[in-house]
């Protein structure tokens, strides 16, 4: 992760613990911990794959629905932004749609897991050739959030996507079948 990222990491679990006293005197007659959710997140990623190996920044932003403290369904808009090497370069973008279970450790405090599903477009420019790439594939993930107000809470999750290429689409030259994504992030979600 850049040296951005670990900013943003920093500024937002500093700002989550200056917000403890105030998330733990709130009683949990007050919380309901149901309803629409929106969130933004910003956080880096590592692409392994051959020509595809880089790492960079990634921003996301996100909407759905927790049904209780331990089950929500979320749906992602994420950009990767490009990256590869000097003869392979990607530009992806993609939706998701995950199913996450949360287990809460405290009032304010919980872990998650998620796994979904990740619509992906990633366009390719490889050896004078260009191919895009639209495919549906499954992503695992896990979290951790903390309640700082009643509506705020702030996380840090891991994903692993992957996305697939065709090697012959660019004449043997591209030596895998395309790049897995280890991801990294932090956010703030709004419950309303």
């Amino acid at each position: 992760m850049r040296i951005k990222s670990s900013v943003a990491c920093l500024t937002l679990f500093t700002a989550a613990a200056v917000a403890t006293p105030v998330a733990m005197a709130q009683g949990a007659g007050e919380r309901d911990n149901s309803g629409f959710f929106i969130s933004g997140s910003y956080g880096g990623y590592k692409a392994h794959g051959g020509e595809f190996d880089d790492d960079r920044d990634l921003y996301g932003v996100s909407a759905g629905y927790q049904f209780n403290p331990f089950f929500a369904l979320e749906a992602d808009y994420i950009d990767f932004g490009k990256f590869g090497d000097d003869e392979v370069r990607s530009d992806l973008k993609g939706l998701s749609l995950s199913a996450k279970g949360r287990l809460p450790l405290t009032e304010a405090f919980g872990i998650y897991g998620k796994v979904g599903a990740f619509a992906s477009d990633m366009e390719v420019s490889a050896f004078d050739e260009d191919e895009t790439y639209d495919e549906v594939s499954p992503f695992v993930g896990a979290g951790v959030d903390f309640m700082m107000t009643h509506s705020l809470t702030a996380f840090a999750e891991y994903n692993r996507y992957n996305v697939d290429i065709d090697e012959d689409d660019f004449n043997g030259q591209v030596t895998n079948d395309g790049p897995e994504f280890d991801t990294a992030r932090v956010g703030l979600r709004y419950t309303f």
